[in-house]
């Protein structure tokens, strides 16, 4: 690794914060680096416009922010958040039918984004040997002469030395484009076209609304097209995404976006929207596809350079993994400095992280017909398989648990094959 003096952060969203509180541990000083002003805590933050949206962050997730910012959970729930089991207090609905409740032990945190973010943040720019340059753009990389090493990154005031550079800017990074100006290949690159298209509004919410329930998980079925969350948010409010695959989208207007959650499956969140004071306005957005860039297989890479977060890869949104991810992807680069640190065992470590929610998003969107990407049988049975599973757990709370622990990203896919799992499948189908 050389020396451990100076580390760059190139971007202040979730992972690049996460991979700053790393990195602080490891080298006598950090920057971050950043093209936004950052806001109040709780303000949205120009430079992450999907904020406005709902997000979640799975028990995975709050479990590692515990870990690197201790008493994290006790932050979040003093400036409002919303505590709940998330199979006790939600309702998932698959397949025609909420899952069995059960204590799944998976202790939900319900937070905006600009709030969490900003507990984030707060934490980190008070660590002191880090520091934060703002409404900064970084324009290049730094190398040395042979070019088999990144030195620092060049903005348009200053060059800036450092004995490691990340990545974290999202699914906009550079990192491809300099990499090959540098002389090496692009990491192969992975691509599910979905034509996601979401819209969010936000509600005021009445402790008696879903009888106390949190959450409410409708996804869109290969049928309709159509789906929605409805999360509790800190003061009182919810935060509605109704979501459409290829077309045919929720309208902002307040009346077009009610009567569109009305088509729903499920009519948890029209019951709810129907009579609730709507607050503000609403905020609509397009994905086009999931991408995974795997650098993981790249023999060649320089020294003193590293991609992390949604620069490696980035989800389908509506599966609410990508801040979870970015934080299991941090606990994997503290333990690649464990072992010695290099680029590529962090790429290697990364993958494994990204390996269930990738697999999770791109087999549930290949469920629609116009989903553009590779299809197999294997991932045909999986999806039959997972059909089943729901229908067994809306009667089963074991079945109900299994899935919800892979859904956080506790326990591998393959786990809800287990053979006590799958007799509890075949027997629940069974019985109708």
């Amino acid at each position: 690794m050389g020396e451990r003096k100076h580390a760059v952060v190139i971007g202040g969203s979730m992972a690049g914060l996460l991979a700053a509180r790393v990195l602080s541990d490891r080298y006598e000083r950090v920057t971050l680096i950043d093209r936004d002003t950052f806001p109040a805590k709780g303000e949205q933050r120009r430079g992450v416009p999907q904020g406005v949206h709902s997000h979640a962050l799975l028990y995975s997730g709050r479990r590692v922010l515990d870990r690197f910012f201790p008493g994290f959970s006790q932050d979040a729930f003093a400036v409002g958040a919303v505590p709940g089991d998330v199979g006790r207090d939600s309702r998932w609905f698959f397949e025609g039918g909420n899952l069995a409740r059960c204590d799944s032990g998976l202790e939900g945190l319900l937070i905006s984004r600009p709030m969490l973010e900003g507990l984030v943040r707060e934490r980190v720019l008070a660590i002191r040997n880090l520091s934060a340059l703002q409404d900064c753009v970084v324009e290049s990389l730094e190398t040395s002469a042979d070019k088999k090493r990144v030195t620092g990154v060049r903005t348009p005031k200053e060059s800036i030395a450092a004995d490691l550079v990340l990545d974290a800017t999202g699914r906009g990074s550079h990192a491809p484009a300099w990499l090959e100006s540098l002389g090496y290949s692009k990491a192969e690159e992975e691509r599910v076209e979905v034509a996601i298209g979401y819209t969010t509004r936000l509600f005021r919410r009445c402790e008696q609304d879903l009888n106390g329930d949190g959450a409410v998980v409708t996804p869109p079925t290969p049928e309709g097209r159509r789906g929605g969350v409805m999360l509790a948010q800190e003061g009182l409010r919810w935060t509605v995404t109704l979501i459409a695959y290829f077309g045919n989208y929720a309208p902002l207007e307040l009346d077009g976006f009610i009567e569109f959650a009305r088509t729903l499956p499920a009519r948890d969140i029209y019951d709810v929207i129907s009579k609730a004071e709507p607050i503000g306005e609403a905020h609509s957005a397009r994905f086009p596809a999931s991408v995974r860039r795997r650098y993981e297989k790249l023999e060649n890479f320089p020294d003193g350079f590293c991609v992390f977060g949604d620069a490696i890869c980035s989800f389908n949104p509506i599966y609410g993994q990508g801040m979870s991810a970015a934080a299991l992807q941090a606990a994997a680069l503290d333990e690649s400095f464990q072992a010695g640190f290099s680029a590529r065992d962090f790429f290697r470590r990364a993958s494994k992280v990204v390996d269930s929610p990738w697999s999770i998003a791109v087999g549930s969107d290949l469920r629609i017909p116009e989903t553009v990407g590779p299809r197999s049988k294997g991932v045909d049975f999986i999806n039959w398989y997972m059909a089943k599973l729901h229908k067994a757990a809306h009667r089963d709370p074991v079945a109900s648990a299994a899935f919800l622990k892979v859904a956080n990203l506790v326990a591998p896919p393959p786990s809800v094959m287990h053979p006590k799992i799958a007799l509890r499948v075949l027997m629940g189908n069974l019985r109708g």
